[in-house]
């Protein structure tokens, strides 16, 4: 679960609180995210800066797919979700990263209601390029998935698609995925297991949680892809008791899913509708392709070799 709790408002009290904090909004930045537009309406200088940092820009004059006030007023810490208008209501936060990743879940609940026309989901993990197809990883918290990503992408081979969340179109005959950002939202602890990093975070303007808007063509040399047909799907959990790597079935990769709450603490809307739609998109995802659970109890680079291994051997 987050730790934030999420109120659901209706049209009504939504436009009274917009109404109420227009006179606060001192920036308002479209984004380009998977093609619909986001807005941020924000008095916070640190907020807009990081959002012209991380996602790609939108033309003014398309109109806004959803909208996220990120106000401060001095009181509790509180996130409202008007699920008509699409409309995130965030005050009082202190760090860019829940503002991203309620963007991202926004627009998502956008998508997820029209899954029915264009079949684009979101799903909350990481995904790399290799030679031409994309390995995706994912992971509740604390399993390693930033870790492992970023030491794939030491290898010349691994091409960036995204580090926290990426979009998904299901098609008859392959499954593509999508980048969510422009930019990485790095943590500085990164360069702590990969050396190779540290320069390129030394010069990340970070924030209070020691995360920052990091330029991934100079992180990654340039081996940026938007889009990549998926082959393989990695989950992740840390359980002594269980093998280090296994092989998995459609079934057994659900189960895992519903048990970590899909591995996204972002999720806007939980209720039976969501749920079966979410349900229903991982049986599809992982009915397309081959699924393993990495167990993250080795080494870091005992667990990097093995999806290293993996992407070679299906190449």
């Amino acid at each position: 679960m987050s730790e934030y709790e999420v109120k659901i408002i209706d049209p009504e009290e939504r436009q009274a609180l917009s109404d109420e904090l227009a006179e606060k909004v001192r920036y308002e930045l479209k984004a380009n995210i998977h093609g619909a537009c986001v807005k941020l309406l924000t008095d916070n200088k640190d907020f807009k800066n990081e959002w012209e940092d991380n996602f790609k820009f939108m033309n003014e004059d398309i109109r806004p797919h959803s909208k996220i006030f990120a106000i401060e007023d001095s009181g509790s810490l509180e996130v409202m979700y008007d699920p008509i208008g699409k409309v995130s209501i965030l005050k009082n936060l202190d760090y860019y990263g829940w503002v991203k990743s309620i963007a991202l879940a926004t627009i998502s609940d956008f998508f997820e209601d029209y899954h029915s026309i264009h079949r684009r989901y979101s799903v909350h993990g990481s995904a790399v390029d290799y030679m031409g197809h994309a390995i995706a990883i994912i992971g509740p918290p604390g399993t390693g998935k930033t870790t492992l990503t970023y030491g794939l992408l030491q290898e010349k081979e691994f091409n960036y698609i995204s580090d926290d969340w990426f979009f998904v179109r299901l098609f008859s005959n392959a499954t593509v995925l999508y980048s969510s950002e422009k930019n990485s939202y790095i943590r500085d602890d990164i360069a702590d297991v990969w050396k190779s990093y540290a320069d390129e975070i030394s010069r990340v303007k970070l924030d209070v949680k020691g995360r920052g808007i990091a330029d991934v063509n100079s992180l990654f040399e340039g081996r940026i892809r938007e889009s990549s047909t998926l082959i393989n799907v990695v989950l992740l959990e840390r359980n002594k008791d269980n093998p280090p790597f296994r092989k998995v079935d459609t079934e057994e990769a659900l189960e895992y899913m519903l048990e970590t709450d899909f591995c996204n603490p972002h999720q806007l809307i939980r209720n039976e509708r969501k749920l079966n739609l979410r349900k229903n998109f991982f049986r599809d995802l992982f009915s397309k392709q081959d699924v393993y659970i990495l167990n993250t109890v080795e080494t870091p680079q005992e667990s990097l070799n093995r999806i290293k291994n993996l992407a070679k051997v299906c190449l």
